[in-house]
């Protein structure tokens, strides 16, 4: 099978997946922004990209799942939630099946959220700083 460069409408398709992939896309909504049928959608999109439109969007999916694993400490069914997918079941079955283990799994490899937070200098300086501050207070609560 030879590559066949994608046309402008397959690009519009990917692009529309790869933008509102939290969104409850399906196959219909990616072959209406290309203009095509369901079917001759399909066949081009393998033909073009590789692979189906379908697998296409949930790789999107389970791509954005593994990166907020490893960089906070939202629940794995929060994570399922917010990537656009609707069964924790089904979402732990898939990520399991490309990633070849848990998302729990996955996670424990990662060093906690926690060590990833960046706080900004200038934040850690004001909090950082006494509270109860002695300097000169003494001397104004005399003089009023």
């Amino acid at each position: 099978m030879d590559f066949v460069p994608p046309a402008r409408h397959l690009l519009r398709a990917r692009d529309l997946a790869d933008a509102r992939y939290v969104e409850p896309l399906d196959v219909d909504d990616l072959a209406g922004a290309a203009g095509l049928s369901r079917a001759h959608f399909s066949r081009e999109f393998r033909r073009a990209f590789g692979e189906s439109p379908h697998a296409y969007l949930l790789t999107r999916r389970l791509e954005r799942a593994a990166a907020l694993l490893r960089s906070t400490d939202r629940t794995v069914a929060d994570i399922c939630f917010s990537v656009g997918l609707r069964s924790v079941g089904s979402f732990t079955t898939s990520f399991t099946r490309t990633y070849g283990r848990s998302p729990s799994a996955y996670r424990a490899e990662f060093p906690p959220a926690s060590q990833h937070a960046l706080i900004p200098t200038c934040v850690l300086r004001a909090y950082g700083r006494p509270q109860h501050r002695t300097f000169r207070e003494d001397s104004r609560s005399v003089r009023a």
